[in-house]
């Protein structure tokens, strides 16, 4: 048999995780651009646990307009990136807490993991890529016709 050995993240000197490690591990620099489909599919999400009874129609409410504040921020440019948001959906649902305060938003997700929150957010923004994929193609065809056409 071989020798089993546990890894533990590396800590720091108050037993948090040490900053390199944080850094190494965040992905917000690069999902931070899910914003939109995170948000929709974290509304999407609360609006099914509230059909199902698992939240209140007025918790709900107050998640969705939370989370409608969280994305107008995204789109002003104004959201601020805490060193602690290692990626999209922690940023997400920390502003959310800060918004409409944590027992509500710790609510949020109830019932869903983070790997069908990623697939989620990802399949809805591939989706809205290939639409403007296929708008431009669409045009693209458009100029090569038109100019065969001229040029017959």
């Amino acid at each position: 048999m071989f020798p089993v050995t546990l890894t533990l993240p590396a800590l720091d000197e108050k037993g948090g995780l040490d900053p390199l490690m944080l850094k190494y591990n965040a992905s917000i620099l690069y999902d931070k651009f899910l914003y939109k489909e995170d948000i929709l599919g974290s509304i999407a999400f609360a609006r099914a646990n509230a059909k199902s009874g698992i939240i209140s129609q007025e918790e709900f409410a107050e998640i969705e307009r939370g989370l409608k504040e969280v994305q107008k921020e995204w789109e002003a440019d104004i959201f601020v990136i805490m060193p602690n948001d290692e990626d999209i959906h922690t940023a997400n649902e920390r502003r959310l807490g800060e918004i409409i305060g944590k027992d509500i938003a710790g609510k949020l997700h109830t019932g869903r993991s983070r790997n069908e929150q990623v697939v989620c957010d990802m399949r809805m923004w591939l989706r809205d890529q290939m639409r403007e994929i296929e708008g431009q193609l669409v045009s693209f065809i458009k100029v090569i016709a038109a100019r065969a056409e001229a040029e017959v």
